[in-house]
């Protein structure tokens, strides 16, 4: 008599899960331990997503490191806090001459 093989997963709160592979190849095993204690895919492509944004010190906006384009050193400040130079406002720069 052999022992039947498994894989013993262990949790974060102690909790540990027995899951019987015996007569299964590997592609079953595997779509098995993904269903039963990975992330859905929906979960894995948001963090996929946040983590891609949050890699790239150019980015900025919302989940960013940065807020705004103006906290990016070179960067005229917010048009709300510091007014546009006229020259610089499209009104201004391609108003019609009379």
């Amino acid at each position: 008599m052999t022992p039947s093989p498994f894989i013993r997963c262990y949790f974060e709160n102690g909790k540990q899960m027995l899951i019987d592979i015996d007569s299964k190849n590997r592609q079953e095993i595997l779509q098995h331990l993904s269903t039963v204690v990975g992330k859905s895919d929906a979960t894995l492509k948001a963090e996929a997503k946040l983590a891609e944004k949050q890699d790239n010190p150019a980015n900025f906006g919302v989940g960013c490191m940065k807020h705004c384009i103006c906290e990016i050193p070179g960067q005229l400040p917010c048009p709300g806090v510091v007014p546009v130079p006229q020259h610089m406002r499209g009104k201004f720069k391609y108003q019609m001459k009379e």
